[in-house]
């Protein structure tokens, strides 16, 4: 059987891609985690540690990449900037493919409206001549997000950057009534249903895909006008 990878952050749209993807029937052997040493353009950044949490609750074994600080928050060229962020994810891909016992036939991206992500990694895949799975691409994000509910995850927001989104936001739960909440605040300042924007960002605890919860225990760090969560533990029930 073909094996494919999830592009995995713990994030709720690319625990969705892997979910919808094992519901395809796609055999997904590995689950690849970026952890950006500072920000980036290409990648979520907040909590990416937790994936091997995750990952574990999933039971699908994880590659982690650690590259170097990508500079991304001194950058003349964007464009060049995601080129060069996607090399060491390829290069593990790259790197897989060639593994003795792998078939490697495609990756997941939880991609929602991006085009400056979905692009790039569209390229990557021709470039390795492999397709890809991404099931968010281009769907009505409330309905996406109802979707996440309706199935059994359990979303956190872990980290908010917008107006409208103070500090208690962080930890808590993206549900129907945070939705409508959001909703309220796209209204009034833009702000995307799904946080597409980097509005904010999330962990997904527990889903239909995961044998156990994740249970954390964190601080709430606020900086002004943005601010996240600090795990200080985290432990699967």
């Amino acid at each position: 059987m073909s094996d494919w990878v999830s592009l995995f952050s713990g994030g709720k749209d690319s625990s969705w891609a892997l979910y919808r993807a094992l519901e395809e029937g796609l055999d997904v052997s590995r689950l690849l985690t970026v952890h950006p040493a500072g920000d980036s353009y290409m990648y979520h950044t907040p909590a990416t540690h937790l994936a091997e949490l995750a990952a574990e609750s999933v039971g699908i074994d994880l590659v982690e990449v650690e590259p170097d600080d990508f500079g991304a928050d001194d950058v003349d060229d964007a464009g060049a900037q995601g080129d060069a962020e996607v090399e060491p994810m390829e290069a593990v891909l790259r790197e897989l493919a060639g593994t003795a016992g792998i078939d490697l036939a495609g990756v997941t991206a939880g991609a929602v409206e991006s085009e400056f992500q979905t692009d790039r990694i569209r390229a990557m895949c021709d470039r390795l001549g492999i397709d890809l799975f991404a099931p968010l691409w281009g769907e009505d994000p409330v309905e996406l997000a109802e979707a996440m509910f309706e199935a059994g995850f359990d979303i956190r927001i872990v980290q908010v950057a917008a107006y409208g989104l103070d500090e208690s936001w962080i930890g808590r739960r993206y549900d129907a009534d945070a939705l409508d909440e959001l909703l309220d605040l796209r209204e009034a300042y833009g702000v995307h249903p799904l946080g597409e924007g980097g509005e904010f960002e999330t962990f997904v605890v527990d889903g239909p895909h995961m044998d156990r919860r994740i249970d954390l225990s964190y601080r709430t760090v606020w900086e002004g006008d943005r601010g996240h969560l600090e795990v200080t533990e985290a432990t699967l029930e």
